[in-house]
């Protein structure tokens, strides 16, 4: 990225970025990471909650799509030592940093 004739290069865990798109893209890229932020931007979910609000998405997608988020520490995951055993999930105050472009995108979808 040149910025007033200046290039900037971003590097993270190993990956180089000369865009500053690329690493916002790295981390909400994707067809279900926006839609899960989307559903924990207002509140906390368990993994079935999640589900029943994003119905075209298989578990299997959901569980690596929330443990990217997780690994990028934009959600949080707390285990709740129950029987059954109960696991919520919740954006971090990193995620929400990310609500203002989500509800960008959503409001040019509407």
């Amino acid at each position: 990225m040149i910025i007033k004739d200046k290039e900037y290069v971003f590097k993270l865990r190993g990956n180089t970025f000369h865009c500053a798109m690329d690493v916002t893209m790295n981390f909400i890229g994707g067809k279900w990471k926006t839609v899960v932020i989307w559903y924990l931007r207002n509140k906390t979910l368990r993994f079935g909650e999640l589900r029943k609000q994003i119905p075209d998405i298989t578990e299997k997608m959901l569980s690596l799509q929330l443990q990217s988020l997780e690994e990028d520490g934009i959600i949080k995951r707390e285990v709740f030592a129950e029987v059954p055993l109960r696991v919520e999930y919740s954006l971090t105050a990193f995620g929400k940093h990310l609500l203002p472009v989500v509800e960008s995108i959503a409001k040019w979808g509407r």
